[in-house]
């Protein structure tokens, strides 16, 4: 159903991602836009959660790695799933980031029921997340 990507720099694993297909009530994103956008989903056809983002340390400065691991793992799954939209709960400053890659901020401190915890939450089309990850001319 869904798909876990690892990245590997240097024969050294560095990060990873989890992509899985929204509409099976399986993920956090999921729940947070039940409370914020009961209609989301009706809105973004053929969505999935990126969510799970996990980098080392060492190479959360800079984006360029992260850009690039984010670019290969969204062609790998547009080869193999039939995706329009992107969505994805994550922390105020992880948001920004993903504003970065072609994403937009959908809704801020939504409260996760029973904790104090609060996310945001944000959504890109892929054509644009896609564009936003592209390598430039310069970086080819």
């Amino acid at each position: 159903m869904g798909r876990v990507f690892a990245f590997e720099l240097h024969n050294r694993l560095i990060g990873t991602i989890r992509l899985v297909p929204l509409g099976h009530g399986l993920t956090l994103t999921e729940q947070l836009l039940q409370i914020s956008h009961p209609q989301a989903l009706s809105h973004w056809p053929k969505a999935w959660d990126a969510g799970r983002l996990v980098i080392a340390p060492e190479y959360r400065v800079g984006q360029d790695v992260l850009k690039r691991c984010l670019h290969l793992t969204l062609t790998d799954l547009l080869e193999h799933a039939d995706v329009e939209n992107l969505v994805g709960s994550c922390t105020h400053i992880l948001s920004r980031l993903y504003r970065r890659f072609g994403f937009n901020l959908v809704a801020r401190d939504v409260l996760l029921p029973g904790t104090e915890k609060t996310y945001c939450l944000i959504h890109g089309e892929v054509e644009r997340v896609r564009d936003a990850l592209a390598p430039s001319a310069i970086e080819a």
